[in-house]
């Protein structure tokens, strides 16, 4: 891709699919706010969605293995209470509820019964399957109660008593105890079931959810990955086409595939580029029509007023010989002159920064004999102190240093008055000179435009001798060689410009003969 001039053609971001690049493949693998929260987001709907139906499926499962399992045991131990149980003598012996008891449990690995009834003497008698392993006082009190409790018989009930059953934990492991007894005085029989191996059943299925849930994680995780970079990929090539617009690629546009909402935000950013483009287009043609103005109006003022200033050297001459009545006027008339003499020259030399013609011609200068000469040239040596060491050597434009100089300087006496000290002094590789002026500051409103073109301090005196342009040429200069010019307010009173200038200045010479022309704009205070 080529940067597209103004008016011309266009650099386009393919907003569509399309093959990666490195680039594009390093902004996919770094993570961004935006994509995080998309994974993140992915991952909480995933993870509530699978614990929820792992919840639901293992209670379930829970629910439905328990109730087969205690169903299936219940109606066992109820038939074998009615087939062997029910049988026994009304007084039957221990041994023989023993005998029933371990009759009754059967081969079934983790089933124990226990028969209680009453002796011929109406004494409690307990035959147990396996007394080791299943003892009366293993029966809870409350199931004991319910079994032994006679219920009303009805028409809807038609039995006094009735099977009841309790899940309960000895020593950690789950057992089913269930409990009834036979009417008519019969003996009173109680189950106890382990659980154990449907509590293994239902863990194992735990560890089939938690696996399933785990996947079904790790799966929106890579879900949500390329949903966000298919979501994100177009709108991070808007953002690189967004960079682009503003670094003046004015020619940048999206490539647009599709009809979604992020196919609409690239024809609308599309859109605004063009307008955007076809407005800056019309503002360079106006202001590069306003500058061929300003040049060819300089241009066309110089022979007028070389004429002028011609006639006015002359009026000045004579001018103690001249009336006492128009004396006055042929000072004016000079003084006017000179000044408008002035005016164009420094709207020519803006031209040039502007149009990027204006070009460094260095030499080896002492930078305290430069100073020294443009404060004698301009008659200052009474109103300027020079802090300043012979021998400071720095390679320079020589007549762009005096322009800034002169600027400086001849700004600090108009506005600060004198004394105006001058300070010279480097750093590193760099030149600094401070201009320093004893007079009532620079306002803080004022501070921010001192180096913009035209700008007067005071809106009450718009005609003033400056042209409002001294300083904005100081900056210029100090701009094509590499430098900068700060101004600031001193605190025990007046005001500083420090002017800072690369020791040599072949590096800024070099950039302009390859066309990199100063920018830039100021005033004068």
């Amino acid at each position: 891709m080529t940067d597209a001039p103004v008016g011309g053609g266009t650099d386009t971001v393919p907003v569509g699919p399309a093959g990666p690049t490195k680039k594009a493949i390093l902004a996919g693998l770094r993570w961004t706010s935006l994509r995080l929260r998309l994974v993140v987001v992915f991952g909480a709907v995933a993870l509530t969605a699978a614990v929820s139906a792992s919840g639901i499926a293992y209670w379930l499962n829970r629910e439905a293995v328990l109730t087969r399992t205690q169903d299936s045991a219940l109606d066992s131990f109820k038939q074998e209470m009615q087939n062997r149980a029910a049988v026994l003598p009304l007084r039957p012996r221990q041994d023989d509820l023993r005998t029933t008891a371990r009759q009754m449990a059967g081969d079934n690995t983790g089933d124990n019964v226990l028969l209680l009834g009453e002796d011929s003497e109406g004494k409690q008698i307990v035959g147990a399957s396996d007394p080791d392993a299943f003892a009366l006082k293993d029966v809870p009190d409350a199931l004991r109660q319910a079994v032994n409790e006679r219920q009303k018989v009805t028409s809807g009930n038609r039995y006094p008593y009735h099977l009841f059953w309790q899940r309960t934990e000895r020593d950690g492991k789950p057992y089913l105890v269930g409990g009834t007894r036979i009417t008519g005085g019969g003996p009173t029989g109680y189950l106890f079931k382990s659980l154990d191996q449907e509590r293994a059943d239902l863990n194992s299925l735990a560890w089939s959810l938690g696996i399933a849930t785990g996947l079904a994680l790790i799966g929106s995780a890579l879900l949500a990955q390329a949903a966000a970079t298919t979501v994100l990929r177009p709108v991070q090539r808007l953002g690189e086409a967004a960079r682009r617009l503003g670094e003046g690629r004015l020619g940048t546009r999206l490539r647009v595939s599709g009809t979604d909402e992020l196919a609409d935000l690239s024809r609308t950013f599309n859109s605004a580029a063009e307008s955007l483009q076809k407005r800056v287009a019309d503002m360079s043609a106006r202001e590069e029509s306003s500058r061929r103005f300003v040049a060819d109006m300089s241009h066309e003022l110089r022979t007028p007023l070389t004429a002028l200033t011609a006639v006015t050297e002359i009026l000045e001459d004579e001018a103690e010989n001249l009336d006492p009545m128009i004396a006055p006027a042929v000072t004016l008339v000079v003084s006017e002159t000179r000044r408008l003499n002035e005016l164009v020259e420094n709207l020519m030399e803006v031209t040039r920064f502007d149009a990027g013609t204006a070009r460094l011609v260095l030499d080896d200068v002492d930078v305290a004999d430069q100073v020294t000469a443009c404060i004698d040239a301009r008659a200052w040596l009474d109103a300027v102190e020079l802090d300043a060491e012979r021998g400071t050597m720095a390679r320079l434009d020589p007549r762009r240093l005096d322009v800034i100089l002169a600027n400086l300087i001849g700004n600090a006496l108009k506005h600060g008055g004198s004394p105006v000290r001058v300070a010279v002094r480097t750093e590193g590789d760099e030149l600094v000179i401070e201009v320093r002026d004893h007079g009532p500051g620079i306002p803080e409103d004022v501070l921010p435009h001192v180096f913009d073109r035209f700008y007067k301090a005071s809106a009450s005196r718009p005609r003033s001798e400056g042209s409002g342009l001294g300083l904005s040429i100081a900056m210029e200069n100090a701009h094509i060689h590499g430098g900068d010019i700060t101004a600031r307010n001193v605190p025990d009173g007046g005001a500083m410009f420090v002017l800072r200038l690369p020791r040599d200045g072949s590096e800024a010479a070099d950039r302009d003969a390859d066309g990199d022309g100063a920018g830039g704009g100021g005033g004068a205070r």
